[in-house]
């Protein structure tokens, strides 16, 4: 006979892709309903807050190589819903902008992801805190020496 197989929990790792992997999933239907991917997503997600960022910032912010962004960013030019500008200070560096069309359609897409991962995370009622737990952990991941200094738990978990 063999041996009862014994389960090992999931190590957080996993957990992470797996649900960054499904989460994306869901989102791709949803853009991809409206003519657009995540990665336009991303970009304009940063783009909206309307103080214009670096093409590097826009790469990294959209998980993107420079290659990549460059050939998504002249389609959402070409689209009207983005625009670039020589930085004031570095005149070497590029700026995006959304343009009254990109912020139109950022409302529009938001409104629908919004709801879209709201009832997701509803059911469980701890939206607020994985968004915290999350945002501490991507925090501690960028800035190492920071997190060694705060306490480690949030209402008595880690």
């Amino acid at each position: 006979m063999a041996a009862p197989v014994t389960r090992q929990p999931p190590d957080l790792i996993h957990l992470l892709t797996q649900a960054e992997r499904l989460l994306g999933r869901r989102l791709a239907v949803i853009l991809n309903a409206e003519g657009y991917s995540l990665d336009t997503w991303r970009v304009i997600t940063l783009l909206s807050d309307g103080t214009g960022h670096h093409m590097t910032e826009v790469a990294e912010h959209a998980f993107l190589p420079p290659g990549t962004l460059t050939k998504l960013m002249d389609q959402l030019v070409d689209d009207g819903l983005v625009y670039r500008r020589v930085d004031d200070i570095d005149r070497r560096r590029i700026r995006a902008y959304l343009t009254p069309r990109g912020r139109r359609l950022h409302r529009q897409l938001s409104r629908q992801v919004e709801s879209g991962v709201t009832r997701l995370l509803t059911a469980s009622g701890e939206q607020d805190l994985l968004k915290d737990l999350l945002t501490r952990l991507v925090d501690s991941l960028a800035h190492p020496s920071v997190a060694r200094s705060e306490p480690a738990a949030v209402d008595g978990r880690i």
